[in-house]
């Protein structure tokens, strides 16, 4: 097909009169000008984002947990409640909450989805007589969706430093390492009759994992791909932090980048509370870091150094994690303004380069999710998957538009959805604001939250 934009935020800028052809999914070629029988985009045309972190079953726990105990509520209570919640359910409850979340990535910019799906069991701890099968509800949900899917299997198998034994409510997140490495070879066997979909792992944290069978899950995942994406959760809290201290001797993160040999298909998550040297470490090792902000403010974590990471020309990307919110804008602002409150100045994200805070965002975030996820996305040029948002220019007049403040316009100004259609893989997934599944999955979403809060 061919696509031609007023106005388009390719790799190397903006440009205006562009035709894009399509084949297969991927841009082959950019013309200037208008190519006859291209079809024309409604608006503004951006590249679309990449959710570098997702727990997909988390979405129906939103709003559950705001409830407040005197004070004493932290991340660790917060766990406490969702290890309840999860106990109800089954593959079908998943692929319809996975259904549902990914339709809302899509609609608000989200074209592709790093999933960190450690629910494998069912709700008594036992094996599916399918190992896979609680992987084959997400895999099915991208398929409704029409969203790109890296999964990524979770190795979990100790509650605690030590390694202390799982909990009664880790018994459906357990495996060995035999039986994990088994179910990451059926994923990957799931990617292959599947479009748009790679598999990568993720040990779940240093705390859950021991250095042995971390080390024996990446040899696995990177015997059947080379380039495999590897991701994890790491500093996120001070506990877990001291706790690091206290059984290894060394800090989290500086442990991993002694023990693991790190690369850039490498994203630690969150690594909120990480020291300079930790910090140069992860910019040396080209590993990503994948910051959700709206999720690290809802469990008060605390703020990732984000401006002095970038000015070391440090790689990250973005998450909703929890799905308290599900919008790459809110995410980007909240990233920002983060700085801002931190450090009593404005403008914090921006370069002497790049002088707009949004492009400046949006651009990093995007190539550093494709990054995270070792996805042929993340920007428009001629050899890219054509993963594209087309702007609503109802709302994009109403604000400073031209090229210079459109994106900070709609991360810093505009409160509605901007985003008017959405392709993915060459592919239109949203027009008019709409999914053709859109009803169906919101009916069907809204009846099991009843069934649950019941």
């Amino acid at each position: 097909m061919k696509f031609f934009a007023k106005k388009i935020l390719l790799a190397d800028g903006w440009a205006n009169e562009k035709t894009l052809t399509i084949e297969q999914g991927v841009i082959t070629d950019i013309a200037s000008g208008y190519v006859a029988g291209a079809e024309r985009a409604k608006g503004v045309v951006i590249p679309g984002m990449v959710n570098c972190h997702s727990h997909a079953f988390q979405r129906a726990f939103a709003g559950f947990s705001e409830q407040g105990s005197e004070g004493n509520d932290s991340f660790w209570t917060w766990r406490n409640i969702m290890y309840k919640f999860l106990g109800q359910l089954t593959s079908k409850d998943i692929q319809v909450i996975a259904s549902q979340l990914y339709i809302e990535m899509l609609k608000m910019g989200y074209t592709r989805v790093a999933e960190f799906h450690y629910l494998h069991h069912e709700i008594d701890g036992q094996n599916h007589e399918n190992l896979a099968s609680m992987s084959q509800a997400i895999f099915d949900a991208a398929k409704v969706s029409g969203i790109g899917l890296t999964i990524l299997p979770v190795l979990y198998r100790f509650s605690g430093f030590g390694p202390q034994a799982a909990t009664e409510g880790q018994k459906r997140f357990i495996n060995s390492v035999e039986q994990f490495n088994e179910l990451v070879s059926d994923c990957f066997k799931l990617a292959q009759a599947q479009p748009n979909c790679n598999v990568g792992i993720a040990p779940h944290s240093l705390r859950a994992v021991d250095k042995s069978s971390l080390l024996a899950a990446v040899k696995h995942v990177r015997s059947l791909d080379a380039q495999a994406p590897i991701h994890i959760h790491i500093a996120e809290q001070k506990k877990e932090v001291e706790d690091c201290l206290a059984h290894y001797g060394q800090r989290p993160v500086q442990w991993l980048l002694n023990n693991a040999d790190l690369d850039q298909y490498w994203c630690l998550i969150h690594a909120t509370h990480i020291d300079e040297q930790e910090r140069q470490g992860i910019i040396a090792s080209k590993a990503i870091a994948g910051i959700c902000p709206t999720t690290e403010a809802n469990l008060g974590d605390g703020i990732f150094p984000t401006d002095e990471f970038l000015r070391e020309n440090g790689t990250f990307a973005i998450g909703s994690d929890s799905h308290i919110s599900v919008n790459p804008i809110e995410e980007l602002r909240w990233l920002e303004y983060a700085q801002r409150l931190s450090k009593q100045q404005r403008a914090m994200l921006a370069t002497s380069e790049q002088k707009s805070v949004g492009q400046n965002l949006w651009q990093k975030a995007a190539m550093g999710g494709a990054q995270s996820t070792n996805s042929n996305t993340g920007a428009l040029a001629v050899g890219k998957q054509a993963d594209l948002l087309v702007l609503d220019d109802s709302q994009l007049r109403l604000f400073a538009h031209d090229d210079v403040h459109l994106l900070d316009s709609i991360i810093f100004a505009s409160q509605q959805n901007p985003v008017q259609d959405v392709m993915v893989n060459g592919q239109f997934v949203i027009r008019d604001k709409e999914h053709v599944q859109g009803q169906a999955s919101g009916d069907s979403f809204a009846r099991l939250l009843a069934k649950l809060s019941a």
